[in-house]
Order: C-alpha cells, then structure tokens, then sequence
C-alpha cells in the first residue's frame, strides 16, 4: 500500500510521523460534551428505556441493548441521558479496548459507569471508532494511567489524548475502508471459529460412538436396556459401576474448620478447592483415580467436566467421589463416564448430590480389557489430530486479530494512503 506524499514527526512513539496535511490535537479540541451516566435506586421495570451497561459493549465499538435492563427516567433525565446517534460510550473503570458507539438514536440511558462523550461536526463517528480501538488511543490511555488497565478512566484521561486528523472527507473514506477490511477479517475469524465448534463436536461424537459402539464397523450390535447407551456390541457386558470400580470415598479429607485448622498448608494439591495441605498418610493419593463431581448443580448444568483423572500426591475434598478402576482402562472408562446422562441419577432438590449409592448403582458398558486398550489408543490419536488442527486454527485467529489491529493502527496514523483505495 502506497503512502503519502510528506509526513511531520509527532514527537509521540506510538504515533509517529504523520501526513503533513493533518493537524495534531488533543481530543478535548473536538469535543463538545461529555457526560457520566444515570444513575438511579430504583428497580429495574418490564419496560421503558432500555440502560446501558458495560457489559452491553464490545471491543468492535458495538453497543447491543438485547440483555440490557429497563429503567424509568424522567424527562429531565430523559434530555440529558439519552443515547443518539454518533454518542461514543467508554467504561470509566477498567475494560480499557470496549466501547460503543451509537449507530441511531436509541431509545436507552447509558448508565453511571460510562462516560459519554459527543465530537463536533468536523469528525466522523465512524473515523472515531476505528481511532478509539487503535493500539493509539489504547497505549495513550496506558501510558496516562501509568499502565494500569484496572483504573478508573475520568473525562480528562480521554480528553488528554492527542489525535492526528485528517480533513472530514478524509475521515470518512478512510473509515469506509477500514469498515470494509474488518468485515472482511471479522468474516474469516467467524469462520475459523465455527470450524472449530465444527472439529470440537466432530471429536465429541467420535469419543461417543466409540465408547458405546467400538471402533469396528462390522461389529454386531444388540439392546443395551438402557436409553442413553442405545445398542452396544453383542459381545460386551453392561453391568453395574460398582462391578466395574473400586469405591474409595472412605479416604476423602473431612471440610470441618476444626479438622481444616490441624493442617499445615504446604505440599499437596487439594482436589475440589483452592488450597493445599500438609501430608496427611491416611488421605494421600499417589496414583491415577477417577474424580466425579457430587454437587448436583455441576452435575445438572455440565458447567465442569465430570470425570477427572487424578494423577501425582493430592487429596480429596466431600465434593468429590473417588472411583478405581477394577481391571479396566482409565482412559477409556474417564471418557466413557463423561457421557452419562448424570441427571436421571442425583436426588434432593434444595441440594441436589449423587449419592455415592446412586453412581455406584449406574449401569455401564463393560468392553474386553483387550479392546479398551485399542479403542483408548484410537481415541487417543483422533484426539491429538483433531487438537493439532484446532491449534493452527487458533493461531490463524491469532494472527487475523494481531493483522485487524495493526491495520487499524496504520491507517488511523496515516502510515498508509488509503484515498484511492477501491472498496467493493
């Protein structure tokens, strides 16, 4: 890409050199007004103006209103809050990259963790946008709070910032293009991303078929009775958990304060919460074991996996069941209790377990020893296949974004001459 023809030195790093026809200036010198948000005791209502959040913006500079409350402002506050078109939104605490910039005028309040600030009419919203998620603006506000990206943002921060702007027309082709190259990139990221989903599904139904149908085709299938098994290979057993592993719950460490007091924090990882804790010979595990969750909110909403192979010194909290297997593959019997459908299983309702009788009492499949050892290999290279591809992609995406902001950056800054640039 071409650049421009004469360029004046900025005497700031992160900008650089300039186009000579564009004027530096703080952005106080183009902003007619800011404001802090609404701020109101009241609860929220079933309907009104929408109350904008920071949660309702993003690091595109898009501002979306679906998960956003209902509040009740009064006229007055209706005349000083209200969203209009081109108002740019910033989170005074934190979240330094979001921002929101409004499309049309909304029938919203923005609330009292944002500041709202209006240009005047010599610069586009659209140029502001791409300038505001430019590393420019982004190390400016850095280097002002002295590199802290969990302070309070005030007025005068933004204010302070110097901006290098092109003439209006300028302004607005360079947004155009920006606004079509992002699209572009956003467009292939969102593509990259759904392939992901795509592989990640792709080997969640290969770990399922393949630890209740086996790996042969050919096999001949029967009714396992139980739903969400379907039909298994004729030649394995269904039985009972019980039959399968060893129940170790007698060896998980008690949560009482006084018991917790006695011990020393120092050497061990503590399985089920978030400290460690001196040996304890009676509790200590040194060798592989399944950990499936107890509480039953975990198991009801799959918020966390299931089966967890332990492995190394630690010791277990209640919240845990621990299981050994008898004779069998831990790989494949991890994957294998992955897939079951824990919620036909836990009881209470206030406080919903799986009771150590109820995960014992599950029905499962039980394969040859031989043939979980060949199917765990199978998973095993499908696996790390189907992971390596995922990692490129994730380093695509990496790249696309690294790409998406140094473009910006370069064209807000006037590196690159984008004037003559067809946008289709």
């Amino acid at each position: 890409m071409k650049k421009y023809s004469s360029y004046t030195a900025s005497d700031i790093k992160w900008i650089g050199s300039y186009p000579s026809h564009w004027r530096k200036m703080s952005l106080r010198r183009i902003t007619d007004s800011h404001k802090q948000g609404y701020y109101s005791t009241d609860e929220y209502k079933s309907d009104g103006f929408k109350l904008v959040r920071i949660t309702d913006l993003d690091s595109n500079g898009n501002i979306d209103i679906t998960n956003a409350p209902f509040v009740h402002p009064n006229e007055s506050e209706q005349d000083i809050f209200q969203i209009k078109k081109g108002d740019v939104l910033f989170p005074r605490t934190g979240s330094i990259g979001l921002l929101g910039i409004a499309k049309e005028d909304m029938k919203a309040v923005f609330a009292s963790y944002l500041i709202r600030f209006r240009f005047n009419a010599n610069t586009s919203s659209k140029f502001m946008k791409h300038y505001f998620l430019s590393d420019v603006f982004i190390n400016g506000i850095l280097s002002d709070l002295h590199g802290g990206v969990n302070q309070n943002i005030h007025a005068e921060n933004i204010k302070d910032q110097a901006i290098t702007l092109p003439p209006l027309e300028e302004q607005i082709q360079i947004a155009r293009y920006l606004d079509y190259k992002t699209n572009e990139i956003e467009t292939l990221i969102a593509n990259k991303q759904k392939l992901i989903e795509l592989l990640r599904e792709e080997r969640t139904a290969t770990i399922n078929h393949a630890v209740t149908k086996g790996i042969n085709p050919k096999v001949k299938l029967k009714p396992s009775g139980i739903d969400w098994l379907g039909d298994i290979p004729a030649h394995w057993e269904v039985k009972k958990l019980r039959y399968v592993f060893e129940n170790k719950n007698q060896m998980r460490v008690p949560l009482s304060a006084e018991e917790r007091g006695r011990m020393d924090e120092r050497i061990y990882d503590y399985y089920g919460a978030s400290g460690v804790i001196d040996q304890v010979e009676n509790y200590i595990f040194d060798e592989p074991l399944i950990l499936i969750g107890e509480d039953g909110a975990n198991l009801l909403t799959r918020s966390k996996t299931l089966a967890f192979i332990a492995s190394g010194k630690y010791w277990v909290n209640n919240h845990a069941h621990i299981i050994k297997p008898i004779n069998g593959n831990i790989h494949f019997l991890a994957e294998l209790l992955e897939i079951i459908d824990y919620k036909i299983y836990v009881t209470g309702s206030a406080q919903p377990k799986l009771t150590q009788e109820a995960l014992m009492s599950i029905k499962i499949v039980d394969p040859p020893r031989s043939e979980q050892d060949e199917i765990w290999e199978f998973l095993k290279s499908e696996q790390d296949r189907i992971d390596t591809i995922i990692a490129k992609i994730e380093q695509e995406i990496e790249l696309l974004n690294e790409y998406k902001t140094a473009l910006i950056s370069e064209v807000v800054t006037g590196k690159v001459d984008v004037r003559d640039e067809k946008i289709a």
